[in-house]
Protein backbone atom coordinates (compact mmCIF):
# COMPACT_ATOMS: atom_id res chain seq x y z
CA UNK A 1 0.00 0.00 0.00
CA UNK A 2 2.80 2.25 0.66
CA UNK A 3 4.27 1.65 -2.66
CA UNK A 4 1.23 2.21 -4.79
CA UNK A 5 1.27 5.84 -2.47
CA UNK A 6 4.17 6.56 -3.18
CA UNK A 7 3.42 5.73 -7.01
CA UNK A 8 0.23 8.12 -7.02
CA UNK A 9 2.22 10.62 -5.03
CA UNK A 10 4.64 10.71 -7.56
CA UNK A 11 2.26 10.52 -10.25
CA UNK A 12 0.69 13.45 -9.13
CA UNK A 13 3.79 15.35 -8.75
CA UNK A 14 5.06 14.67 -12.67
CA UNK A 15 1.57 16.03 -13.67
CA UNK A 16 1.65 18.95 -11.74
CA UNK A 17 4.86 19.66 -13.02
CA UNK A 18 3.55 19.44 -16.59
CA UNK A 19 0.44 21.52 -15.85
CA UNK A 20 3.00 24.27 -14.32
CA UNK A 21 5.11 23.71 -17.30
CA UNK A 22 2.51 24.15 -20.05
CA UNK A 23 1.40 26.93 -18.44
CA UNK A 24 4.39 28.93 -18.48
CA UNK A 25 4.94 28.31 -21.90
CA UNK A 26 1.77 29.99 -22.32
CA UNK A 27 2.04 33.15 -20.58
CA UNK A 28 6.56 33.36 -21.54
CA UNK A 29 6.73 36.89 -23.54
CA UNK A 30 7.38 36.50 -27.40
CA UNK A 31 8.18 38.57 -29.45
CA UNK A 32 6.96 38.96 -33.57
CA UNK A 33 8.56 40.86 -35.38
CA UNK A 34 6.93 41.85 -39.01
CA UNK A 35 8.50 43.83 -41.95
CA UNK A 36 6.57 45.20 -44.78
CA UNK A 37 8.03 46.67 -47.80
CA UNK A 38 5.53 49.29 -48.18
CA UNK A 39 2.57 50.56 -46.25
CA UNK A 40 -0.54 50.25 -49.10
CA UNK A 41 -3.54 48.64 -47.62
CA UNK A 42 -3.41 45.48 -48.91
CA UNK A 43 -0.43 44.89 -46.88
CA UNK A 44 -1.42 47.21 -44.00
CA UNK A 45 -4.45 44.69 -43.82
CA UNK A 46 -2.11 41.65 -43.75
CA UNK A 47 -0.64 43.00 -40.59
CA UNK A 48 -3.41 43.58 -38.86
CA UNK A 49 -4.41 39.77 -39.33
CA UNK A 50 -1.66 38.19 -38.58
CA UNK A 51 -1.99 40.24 -35.29
CA UNK A 52 -5.84 39.28 -34.95
CA UNK A 53 -4.75 35.36 -34.95
CA UNK A 54 -2.49 35.86 -32.66
CA UNK A 55 -4.53 37.82 -30.30
CA UNK A 56 -7.50 34.51 -30.92
CA UNK A 57 -4.32 32.23 -29.70
CA UNK A 58 -4.00 33.87 -27.08
CA UNK A 59 -0.78 35.97 -27.54
CA UNK A 60 -1.71 39.64 -26.81
CA UNK A 61 0.45 42.65 -27.32
CA UNK A 62 1.63 44.41 -23.96
CA UNK A 63 1.34 40.96 -22.00
CA UNK A 64 2.71 37.82 -23.16
CA UNK A 65 3.79 39.39 -26.50
CA UNK A 66 5.80 41.94 -27.74
CA UNK A 67 4.78 43.00 -31.13
CA UNK A 68 6.98 44.99 -33.44
CA UNK A 69 6.44 46.24 -37.19
CA UNK A 70 8.45 48.71 -39.53
CA UNK A 71 7.63 49.24 -42.81
CA UNK A 72 10.99 50.01 -45.95
CA UNK A 73 8.40 52.61 -46.85
CA UNK A 74 9.09 51.27 -50.73
CA UNK A 75 12.60 51.06 -50.06
CA UNK A 76 15.26 47.52 -51.25
CA UNK A 77 17.60 49.21 -49.40
CA UNK A 78 15.46 50.09 -46.31
CA UNK A 79 14.19 46.55 -46.47
CA UNK A 80 17.71 45.48 -46.03
CA UNK A 81 18.32 47.68 -43.04
CA UNK A 82 15.51 46.54 -41.32
CA UNK A 83 16.12 42.73 -42.05
CA UNK A 84 19.15 43.35 -40.42
CA UNK A 85 18.46 44.96 -37.51
CA UNK A 86 15.56 42.23 -36.46
CA UNK A 87 18.31 39.31 -37.48
CA UNK A 88 20.13 41.22 -34.71
CA UNK A 89 17.66 41.38 -32.16
CA UNK A 90 16.63 37.26 -32.39
CA UNK A 91 12.74 37.82 -32.15
CA UNK A 92 11.28 34.74 -31.71
CA UNK A 93 9.44 34.82 -35.34
CA UNK A 94 9.43 36.76 -37.87
CA UNK A 95 6.86 37.90 -40.35
CA UNK A 96 7.94 39.20 -44.07
CA UNK A 97 4.91 41.00 -45.91
CA UNK A 98 5.98 40.87 -49.59
CA UNK A 99 8.39 39.72 -51.96
CA UNK A 100 11.19 42.22 -51.51
CA UNK A 101 11.12 42.06 -47.73
CA UNK A 102 10.89 38.73 -47.79
CA UNK A 103 13.91 37.90 -49.89
CA UNK A 104 15.93 40.55 -47.46
CA UNK A 105 14.85 38.92 -44.13
CA UNK A 106 15.95 35.05 -45.68
CA UNK A 107 19.41 36.80 -46.51
CA UNK A 108 19.50 38.43 -43.15
CA UNK A 109 19.04 35.36 -41.30
CA UNK A 110 19.15 31.38 -41.75
CA UNK A 111 18.25 30.67 -37.97
CA UNK A 112 15.50 32.72 -36.12
CA UNK A 113 12.38 31.76 -38.06
CA UNK A 114 10.98 33.57 -40.85
CA UNK A 115 7.12 33.19 -42.09
CA UNK A 116 6.46 35.25 -44.77
CA UNK A 117 2.90 36.33 -46.69
CA UNK A 118 1.61 38.27 -49.56
CA UNK A 119 4.61 36.69 -51.53
CA UNK A 120 3.44 35.57 -55.15
CA UNK A 121 6.09 33.04 -56.35
CA UNK A 122 8.36 32.52 -53.55
CA UNK A 123 9.97 29.44 -55.67
CA UNK A 124 10.87 32.06 -58.31
CA UNK A 125 12.09 34.89 -55.68
CA UNK A 126 14.48 31.94 -54.51
CA UNK A 127 12.65 32.58 -50.94
CA UNK A 128 12.05 28.78 -51.00
CA UNK A 129 13.31 25.62 -53.11
CA UNK A 130 10.51 23.82 -52.73
CA UNK A 131 6.64 24.60 -51.53
CA UNK A 132 5.97 21.32 -50.28
CA UNK A 133 9.58 20.83 -48.32
CA UNK A 134 10.82 24.78 -47.68
CA UNK A 135 13.42 23.32 -45.09
CA UNK A 136 15.42 25.62 -43.29
CA UNK A 137 13.85 28.29 -41.07
CA UNK A 138 11.13 29.69 -43.50
CA UNK A 139 8.02 29.10 -44.24
CA UNK A 140 4.95 31.60 -45.27
CA UNK A 141 1.63 32.17 -47.34
CA UNK A 142 1.72 32.56 -50.95
CA UNK A 143 -0.87 34.72 -52.64
CA UNK A 144 -0.64 34.25 -56.74
CA UNK A 145 -3.66 36.27 -57.72
CA UNK A 146 -6.19 33.97 -59.83
CA UNK A 147 -5.17 35.47 -62.96
CA UNK A 148 -7.86 33.42 -65.43
CA UNK A 149 -11.22 35.11 -63.48
CA UNK A 150 -9.28 38.50 -63.39
CA UNK A 151 -9.21 38.65 -66.86
CA UNK A 152 -12.36 36.76 -67.74
CA UNK A 153 -14.12 39.33 -65.52
CA UNK A 154 -12.18 42.17 -67.75
CA UNK A 155 -13.43 40.47 -71.13
CA UNK A 156 -17.29 40.62 -69.64
CA UNK A 157 -16.63 44.09 -68.55
CA UNK A 158 -14.87 45.31 -71.75
CA UNK A 159 -16.49 43.21 -74.19
CA UNK A 160 -14.67 45.03 -76.73
CA UNK A 161 -11.29 44.73 -75.02
CA UNK A 162 -8.56 43.79 -77.19
CA UNK A 163 -5.19 45.60 -75.72
CA UNK A 164 -4.40 45.03 -72.01
CA UNK A 165 -1.86 47.21 -70.92
CA UNK A 166 0.12 46.25 -67.50
CA UNK A 167 1.89 48.66 -65.30
CA UNK A 168 4.47 46.80 -63.27
CA UNK A 169 8.09 47.05 -61.83
CA UNK A 170 10.43 45.11 -63.55
CA UNK A 171 12.78 44.89 -60.14
CA UNK A 172 9.93 43.02 -58.30
CA UNK A 173 10.18 39.44 -58.91
CA UNK A 174 6.47 38.87 -57.70
CA UNK A 175 5.20 41.43 -60.74
CA UNK A 176 7.51 39.51 -62.81
CA UNK A 177 6.26 36.11 -62.58
CA UNK A 178 2.80 37.76 -62.71
CA UNK A 179 3.24 39.37 -65.93
CA UNK A 180 4.81 36.17 -67.57
CA UNK A 181 1.23 34.74 -66.70
CA UNK A 182 -0.41 37.11 -68.24
CA UNK A 183 0.82 36.75 -71.22
CA UNK A 184 0.63 32.86 -71.29
CA UNK A 185 -3.29 33.70 -70.64
CA UNK A 186 -3.83 36.71 -72.94
CA UNK A 187 -4.22 34.78 -76.49
CA UNK A 188 -7.39 32.32 -75.40
CA UNK A 189 -8.71 35.50 -75.09
CA UNK A 190 -7.88 37.35 -77.86
CA UNK A 191 -6.03 39.61 -76.15
CA UNK A 192 -2.69 41.63 -76.40
CA UNK A 193 -0.74 42.71 -73.33
CA UNK A 194 1.02 46.02 -73.60
CA UNK A 195 3.52 46.25 -70.79
CA UNK A 196 4.40 49.70 -69.21
CA UNK A 197 7.35 49.13 -66.98
CA UNK A 198 7.68 51.72 -63.66
CA UNK A 199 10.88 51.02 -61.84
CA UNK A 200 9.86 53.84 -59.00
CA UNK A 201 6.79 55.03 -57.74
CA UNK A 202 7.61 58.58 -59.33
CA UNK A 203 7.70 56.73 -62.76
CA UNK A 204 3.86 55.23 -62.38
CA UNK A 205 1.89 57.95 -63.61
CA UNK A 206 4.24 58.25 -66.72
CA UNK A 207 4.19 54.78 -67.50
CA UNK A 208 -0.12 54.69 -67.48
CA UNK A 209 -0.35 58.44 -69.56
CA UNK A 210 1.71 56.23 -71.61
CA UNK A 211 -0.90 53.49 -72.23
CA UNK A 212 -3.22 56.05 -73.05
CA UNK A 213 -4.74 55.48 -76.95
CA UNK A 214 -2.83 52.01 -77.14
CA UNK A 215 -4.92 49.94 -74.36
CA UNK A 216 -8.53 49.04 -74.01
CA UNK A 217 -8.08 48.65 -69.89
CA UNK A 218 -5.18 49.15 -68.04
CA UNK A 219 -4.36 45.93 -65.36
CA UNK A 220 -2.30 46.69 -62.20
CA UNK A 221 -1.00 43.50 -60.35
CA UNK A 222 -0.10 43.17 -56.67
CA UNK A 223 2.95 44.59 -57.38
CA UNK A 224 4.47 46.74 -54.42
CA UNK A 225 5.72 50.03 -56.37
CA UNK A 226 2.30 50.41 -58.79
CA UNK A 227 -0.13 50.25 -56.12
CA UNK A 228 1.52 52.52 -53.72
CA UNK A 229 1.04 55.16 -56.46
CA UNK A 230 -2.23 53.69 -57.60
CA UNK A 231 -4.03 57.28 -57.05
CA UNK A 232 -1.90 58.54 -60.17
CA UNK A 233 -2.87 55.81 -62.39
CA UNK A 234 -7.10 55.78 -61.11
CA UNK A 235 -6.57 59.67 -62.05
CA UNK A 236 -5.19 58.66 -65.58
CA UNK A 237 -7.87 56.01 -66.04
CA UNK A 238 -10.55 58.99 -64.85
CA UNK A 239 -9.65 61.37 -67.32
CA UNK A 240 -9.27 58.90 -70.17
CA UNK A 241 -12.75 56.89 -69.46
CA UNK A 242 -9.76 54.36 -70.06
CA UNK A 243 -11.03 51.40 -67.30
CA UNK A 244 -8.43 50.44 -64.55
CA UNK A 245 -8.43 47.20 -63.20
CA UNK A 246 -6.73 45.24 -60.28
CA UNK A 247 -5.16 42.56 -58.58
CA UNK A 248 -6.10 43.21 -55.23
CA UNK A 249 -9.91 44.37 -54.05
CA UNK A 250 -8.63 46.57 -51.45
CA UNK A 251 -7.37 48.90 -54.68
CA UNK A 252 -11.23 47.96 -55.43
CA UNK A 253 -12.22 50.21 -52.50
CA UNK A 254 -9.72 53.14 -53.50
CA UNK A 255 -11.04 53.40 -56.74
CA UNK A 256 -10.17 50.78 -59.83
CA UNK A 257 -13.21 49.57 -61.34
CA UNK A 258 -13.35 45.89 -60.20
CA UNK A 259 -11.64 42.51 -59.66
CA UNK A 260 -11.49 39.37 -58.20
CA UNK A 261 -9.09 38.66 -55.09
CA UNK A 262 -8.39 38.15 -51.41
CA UNK A 263 -9.38 39.64 -48.71
CA UNK A 264 -5.86 40.23 -47.59
CA UNK A 265 -6.87 40.15 -43.86
CA UNK A 266 -7.86 37.21 -43.90
CA UNK A 267 -4.52 36.22 -45.89
CA UNK A 268 -2.84 37.77 -42.65
CA UNK A 269 -4.95 35.58 -40.12
CA UNK A 270 -3.69 32.16 -42.34
CA UNK A 271 -0.75 33.79 -41.98
CA UNK A 272 -0.88 34.27 -38.34
CA UNK A 273 -2.22 30.80 -37.66
CA UNK A 274 1.53 29.73 -39.22
CA UNK A 275 3.08 31.66 -36.59
CA UNK A 276 1.46 30.39 -33.83
CA UNK A 277 2.43 27.02 -35.02
CA UNK A 278 6.02 27.85 -34.42
CA UNK A 279 5.73 30.15 -31.62
CA UNK A 280 4.00 26.22 -30.21
CA UNK A 281 7.40 24.82 -31.31
CA UNK A 282 6.71 23.64 -35.23
CA UNK A 283 10.00 23.86 -37.23
CA UNK A 284 9.16 26.50 -40.26
CA UNK A 285 10.60 24.01 -43.02
CA UNK A 286 8.75 21.31 -42.28
CA UNK A 287 5.60 23.38 -43.19
CA UNK A 288 4.88 23.42 -46.72
CA UNK A 289 4.04 26.88 -48.09
CA UNK A 290 0.40 27.19 -49.09
CA UNK A 291 -1.61 29.66 -51.32
CA UNK A 292 -3.98 31.86 -50.00
CA UNK A 293 -7.50 30.20 -49.96
CA UNK A 294 -11.06 31.97 -50.91
CA UNK A 295 -11.57 35.04 -53.69
CA UNK A 296 -14.07 38.00 -53.73
CA UNK A 297 -15.96 39.90 -56.76
CA UNK A 298 -15.73 43.34 -55.29
CA UNK A 299 -16.71 46.32 -58.19
CA UNK A 300 -16.88 49.94 -57.32
CA UNK A 301 -19.69 50.87 -59.21
CA UNK A 302 -18.72 54.37 -58.96
CA UNK A 303 -15.62 54.02 -60.27
CA UNK A 304 -16.67 52.29 -63.07
CA UNK A 305 -19.34 54.80 -64.41
CA UNK A 306 -16.59 57.49 -64.19
CA UNK A 307 -14.48 55.43 -66.18
CA UNK A 308 -17.18 54.51 -68.72
CA UNK A 309 -18.15 51.05 -67.94
CA UNK A 310 -21.22 49.77 -67.25
CA UNK A 311 -22.04 47.02 -64.78
CA UNK A 312 -24.07 44.35 -66.04
CA UNK A 313 -26.66 43.71 -63.19
CA UNK A 314 -26.06 39.58 -63.07
CA UNK A 315 -22.43 40.70 -62.43
CA UNK A 316 -23.16 42.69 -59.83
CA UNK A 317 -25.38 40.07 -58.08
CA UNK A 318 -22.29 37.69 -58.28
CA UNK A 319 -20.02 40.36 -56.24
CA UNK A 320 -19.89 39.87 -52.37
CA UNK A 321 -19.24 43.72 -52.30
CA UNK A 322 -20.83 46.64 -54.51
CA UNK A 323 -18.94 50.07 -53.73
CA UNK A 324 -21.69 52.90 -54.79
Amino acid sequence: MRLRATMIGSGLALALLAGTAAIAQQTQKVTVAVTAIVEHPALDAARDGVKKALDEAGYKDGTNLTFRYESAQGSPATAAQIAQKFAGENPNVIVAIATPSAQAMVTATQTIPVVFTAVTDPVAAQIVKDRQAPGGNVTGISDFSPLEAQFDLIKELVPSAKKIGVVYNPGEANSVALLNAVKALAPARNLQIVEASAGRTADVSGAAQNLVGKVDAIYLPTDNTIISALGTVLAVGTDNKLPVFTGDTESVQKGSVASIGFDYFQVGVETGAVVVRVLKGEKPGTIPVKNASGSNLVINAKAAAAMGVTIPAAVQARAKQVIN
